[in-house]
């Protein structure tokens, strides 16, 4: 079998026992260096890591084909990839990239299979007089035209 659907099987095999567990990549170098990143629906622990490193390293023989292995949560600095890890984030504040390489930033309100729903608050000029008006709109974005998305870190 070859190396990378094995891991795969693998790694498979480990999620389907963690309903609450999804993957979010898997890269293989040209050196067999394992990278896997995993989100889960109430975020990824240390253990969670290891239970997966586990259920890969302890079922390949290292004899016949040599690696290393590293399991990783996906963190803040990740982008958004997966309608699960869009609606893990709902009510955040992200920032979108879009196709045509402009951005956007609103609070994530609605995720379906096809689209996301950003609020977007802003302030723009009134339309007679002086002064600045606040305006609320829902923003809807399709997944083909999302380049990146990213949670905004606020402190």
């Amino acid at each position: 079998m070859e190396f990378r659907k094995k891991i795969e099987e693998l790694l498979n095999e480990f999620l389907e026992t963690r309903n609450d567990l999804f993957l979010i990549d898997l890269k293989i170098s040209a050196g067999d260096d394992i990278t896997v990143i995993l989100d889960g629906d109430n975020g990824v622990t240390l253990q969670d890591c290891l239970d997966a490193s586990r259920a890969v390293e302890f079922n390949m023989d290292r004899e016949e084909h040599d690696f290393s292995l590293q399991v990783m949560s996906a963190g803040l600095s990740e982008p958004l990839s997966t309608p699960r890890q869009f609606k893990k984030n709902i009510g955040r504040e992200v920032e979108v990239l879009l196709a045509d390489s402009s951005k956007i930033e609103g609070e994530l309100a609605k995720v379906d299979d096809d689209k996301i729903t950003l609020v977007l608050r802003y302030r723009k000029p009134k339309d007679i007089g002086k002064g600045k008006v606040d305006v609320e709109e829902e923003k809807e974005i399709p997944y083909s035209e999302i380049k990146k998305a990213l949670v905004v870190i606020k402190f």
